[in-house]
């Protein structure tokens, strides 16, 4: 990984999303992989881990975070109207109060309009140190990105805690998404993340969707945005030129 950072092995591929209300692609996950000389591409859960473990999440994800911002930026400034880019921050991150510098550091380098960056945190991770969460939360407001919670409903989801974080959007869990196919309680769940987040003012992501039955049902629920294989793998940028 040492290696990898040094040589800069690392890619980012970017997985559209869209608005269900439009049915236009308004936004991008960055999501990172490690182009290995031998083994080729190397997906993050094979590797984040040991990032965290070693220390080396920090440069990592540093590079991340400046690079979406700029590709963002790359594409804004050739006419595509893309509104924002979320970029992933892991549990350890974000307990080291990572996330301040690392959004300052890459909305400075790049030059990107702070709301068009979505910090994404999971659930748990959160949760682990509330008193914590909140200030960083709070600070990450104050510079205005917006911030979602990730793979929402898997952990301690409830209106108590929601209604105290200074977030903008849940992202719900693919979990429930692939439920919807067959199994009447996953449908119920996902109904009550919508009206519960929109009840909080929150906008409400939907990700791993892999089927039209899927998209139906999201768009019946007034589910605001989608992401997944059944608009696009995560791609290349040049790619996502092409495909926006």
């Amino acid at each position: 990984l040492r290696q990898a950072i040094e040589r800069q092995e690392f890619v980012l591929h970017y997985q559209p999303r869209v608005e269900l209300s439009s049915d236009r692609i308004v936004g991008f996950e960055a999501l990172v992989r490690w182009n290995h000389p031998d083994l080729g591409l190397v997906y993050p859960d094979e590797f984040i881990s040991v990032a965290e473990e070693t220390g080396l999440i920090a440069p990592l994800g540093e590079w991340v975070a400046r690079e979406a911002c700029a590709q963002l930026v790359r594409w804004r400034s050739q006419g595509f109207a893309i509104e924002s880019m979320a970029v992933n921050v892991s549990a350890r991150q974000f307990r080291q109060r990572m996330p301040i510098e690392l959004v300052r550091g890459a909305l400075e380098e790049s030059g990107l309009e702070a709301q068009h960056l979505e910090i994404e945190i999971t659930e748990s991770a959160v949760m682990q140190d509330t008193r914590q969460a909140l200030e960083t939360l709070e600070e990450l407001r104050q510079i205005g990105v917006r911030v979602a919670i990730d793979d929402f409903g898997t952990g301690y989801s409830s209106l108590s805690y929601l209604r105290g974080l200074a977030i903008d959007a849940v992202k719900i869990d693919k979990s429930f998404v692939d439920g919807i196919e067959n199994n009447v309680d996953d449908e119920v769940l996902t109904s009550t993340i919508v009206l519960m987040a929109h009840s909080l003012g929150l906008a409400v992501v939907a990700e791993g969707v892999e089927s039209e039955r899927q998209l139906t049902f999201l768009r019946g629920e007034n589910c605001d945005e989608i992401q997944g294989y059944w608009l696009a793998k995560p791609m290349d940028p040049e790619l996502c030129r092409s495909f926006i």
